[in-house]
């Protein structure tokens, strides 16, 4: 079914305004469904990720535990590094750092700048990689007192220069295709970093991170995946939307929408063409869809919000309907 000869990669993406318990039972139904990872987000001001997974850690045995993402900003590259060893040994290797500069707006809310964001996260990379190594120059103190093994650092991104310092840097990439279809240029972006760094692309783990609804109910997987527009697709960058035949000027209404009248009034106005920046539908839907980005070589398939109108529902629903049809 892929265009690839390796056997497809697949995560599950979830956002941390979870309970604690929630989150650790979908990451136990994830891990039973057959998802090789989840991740979790740590957006300012919600649930703290770090302590999520551990939660989760206990409580499952094989899937790979992610943060999805931290930043240089708001925690310090030190603590990062401190953090994911030990998330390393509480999940017995199974943690993944997701690194990126975070969202300018939300660090804004904390009255955080974010100068350099480039720069600053891959010098965060090169950093907490070291720390975990273990690496120490001369009577420097900047070392782990504790040991430490290295974990994959994935890095979240979405512009091109970012994709390229993935490519330069990371042992993975977690670009958000809005479309879905935006893959092969993401990867393109991501290759030409490594290959400029004089690294092999192919031992880059690229996430084809997608927006999926899915029920077996068409219309509520829709009207899921269109309250998430309706408050995100303003926010979406310009040449991204251009690639779905989009500009900000038609999400301008669904704004207007939303500020005087509530999400409902907004989700009404989401076009099918809007609802083609994610996908959304039956898991036939989703099948279909999902081979057709496969075709163009993915290799891993990371399933992200909103899912479905029932998140619980819409994980069984991937692990018994979607993914032995297109693993």
């Amino acid at each position: 079914m892929t265009g690839s000869a390796r056997p497809l990669r697949t995560s599950l993406r979830l956002n941390n305004d979870l309970t604690v318990a929630e989150f650790v039972a979908l990451a136990r139904r994830a891990e039973a469904a057959g998802f090789d990872q989840i991740w979790v987000s740590n957006d300012l001001y919600l649930r703290s990720a770090p302590v999520l997974l551990t939660a989760a850690a206990s409580a499952t045995e094989r899937i790979g535990l992610g943060v999805g993402i931290m930043n240089p900003y708001s925690v310090h590259p030190v603590e990062i590094a401190m953090m994911a060893a030990t998330l390393d040994e509480a999940s017995a290797g199974r943690f993944l750092l997701g690194l990126g500069a975070g969202a300018e707006e939300f660090l804004g809310w904390a009255g955080l700048d974010r100068p350099q964001p480039v720069a600053r996260t891959r010098d965060a990379v090169t950093r907490i990689r070291a720390l975990l190594a273990g690496e120490r120059e001369g009577t420097s103190l900047d070392y782990l007192r504790f040991d430490a093994s290295p974990v994959p650092i994935y890095l979240g991104a979405m512009s091109p220069r970012m994709l390229a310092v993935a490519g330069e840097v990371a042992d993975g990439a977690l670009p958000l295709l809005f479309p879905p279809e935006h893959f092969p240029t993401a990867r393109a972006q991501i290759v030409a970093g490594a290959e400029a760094a004089g690294r092999d692309p192919a031992g880059i783990d690229v996430a084809a991170c997608i927006w999926v609804s899915v029920d077996d109910d068409r219309d509520a997987a829709r009207a899921a995946l269109a309250e998430k527009i309706a408050y995100y697709g303003a926010s979406f960058a310009p040449y991204l939307l251009e690639r779905a035949g989009l500009s900000l000027d038609d999400f301008v209404p669904i704004q207007l929408a939303l500020q005087e009248h509530g999400i409902d009034a907004a989700r009404r106005l989401v076009t099918p063409q809007m609802l083609r920046l994610g996908i959304a539908g039956t898991p036939t839907d989703v099948i279909e869809r999902c081979e057709s980005l496969m075709a163009t070589g993915v290799e891993h398939l990371s399933f992200g919000p909103p899912l479905g109108a029932d998140l619980l529902a819409a994980v069984d629903t991937l692990g018994r309907s979607v993914l032995p049809a297109i693993t």
